[in-house]
């Protein structure tokens, strides 16, 4: 008898949190609520403003709707207000699209659009190096 193999379930993940506070808790707490929460780089850009260019995109981000934001705005602190929603920045290059998860609140927008890619060399070509200039060509 061929021996019956139980199928594992994927594990089931846990609601995401923040320093004890579920995501929806984050979404209905105000800005100055948020503070104490904050990670100390966030809550020091918050302490000393946002930049008018900052103002204005949360300002078309709130006004927005389901209309698709692009930005060039990479140091654009993400708040939990902007989980769910797909915003694109720019690379330098490109609009990439960032689908902002839980997991992303407070980090900023940049982080998650790289500016760099990744260098796969090909291999040498003939003369590339002292031996292979006397390669035979027969």
């Amino acid at each position: 008898m061929a021996k019956k193999v139980q199928k594992k379930l994927p594990r089931r993940k846990e609601e995401f949190t923040f320093h004890g506070y579920r995501i929806d808790e984050l979404k209905a707490m105000s800005l100055s609520d948020l503070i104490p929460v904050m990670p100390a780089s966030a809550r020091r850009k918050v302490k000393r403003g946002w930049k008018e260019s900052e103002e204005k995109f949360l300002e078309t981000f709130r006004s927005g709707g389901d209309r698709r934001i692009r930005t060039h705005i990479r140091d654009m602190l993400i708040l939990p207000e902007m989980v769910g929603s797909e915003i694109e920045v720019h690379n330098g290059k490109e609009f990439i699209k960032v689908t902002i998860q839980p997991e992303a609140v407070f980090h900023l927008l940049g982080e998650f659009a790289p500016t760099r890619r990744r260098v796969s060399h090909g291999s040498a070509g003939i003369g590339a190096t002292r031996s292979s200039k006397f390669v035979p060509l027969k």
